[in-house]
């Protein structure tokens, strides 16, 4: 199995606990993996024989523009329902970053990392 890494995708999101997170927003990175078979785009040079990251990038710029919630685990779960929506039941990986949370005297990120259709079993591992 291959994968496709997205790094480092910016988003300003409306997510957050505290009123003014999800009134004014917040910067959050992201990290996508989306885990397929490549062979057939890496030979044939045909864009449609695999999965367009330029749309998933699109599509969850899009998503943010709408979206409004409290945790950054609602906001990981409308990333997988637009990723599945996309590109079907893949294995997908990602890591979710508040890159800075409203914690006084806390000057770090927070992250979170979920898997979806994911097995060790399967040979899929995150990079």
């Amino acid at each position: 199995m291959d994968l496709i890494h997205i790094h480092d995708l910016r988003l300003w999101a409306h997510v957050g606990v505290l009123d003014h997170e999800r009134r004014d927003g917040q910067w959050f990175q992201l990290d996508i993996t989306l885990g397929l078979d490549l062979s057939a785009s890496a030979k044939s040079d045909d864009l449609s024989a695999t999965a367009d990251y330029s749309l998933a990038v699109g599509a969850l710029q899009a998503l943010v523009s709408e979206l409004c919630c409290l945790t950054i685990e609602c906001f990981s779960e409308a990333i997988f329902e637009v990723l599945e929506r996309l590109y079907g039941p893949l294995p997908m990986h990602l890591v979710l970053q508040k890159c800075h949370p409203p914690i006084a005297g806390f000057t770090g990120s927070v992250a979170i990392e979920r898997r979806r259709n994911w097995s060790v079993q399967q040979g899929f591992y995150a990079i």
